[in-house]
């Protein structure tokens, strides 16, 4: 089981670059060698990040992207749930059905604890705190 997929790795990655370039914009050719990801998949990524606001596109002759807001106002969590998705360790589904004991578990709610704290810990990452 991963906790953070690829996508949120390399965009955090992407996002450290940009962080440290301390530019107007960077190139996603500038950001391709650093990150280790292939042009087109890391502008995919990159947009994605753009359309939820995270950063600002910025097209034609000196094009690329920026951050829209600053690095320690962009936190893991932001990452991961653009690129990844509700992160869920507790998912008592069972054929698309609730489980029977779901509302008596025992185990469910202890795991729903350290989901809980699990999640605390990955919101209180910011981008500033990876430079």
């Amino acid at each position: 089981m991963k906790l953070i997929n690829r996508d949120v790795d390399y965009a955090a990655r992407a996002l450290v670059f940009m962080a440290r370039a301390n530019k107007p914009t960077v190139s996603v050719a500038q950001m391709e060698a650093s990150v280790g990801v292939s042009r087109p998949f890391l502008r995919k990524t990159l947009q994605k990040l753009h359309k939820a606001g995270i950063l600002q596109a910025v097209k034609g002759k000196g094009g690329g992207f920026a951050l829209a807001r600053t690095p320690q106002n962009i936190r893991l969590s932001d990452l991961v749930a653009v690129l990844q998705g509700p992160m869920k360790l507790n998912d008592c589904l069972f054929d698309k059905k609730l489980c029977q004991h779901h509302g008596a578990c025992l185990l469910r709610h202890k795991m729903a604890a350290v989901e809980t704290r699990l999640l605390a810990e990955i919101d209180a990452i910011t981008v500033k705190d990876l430079l």
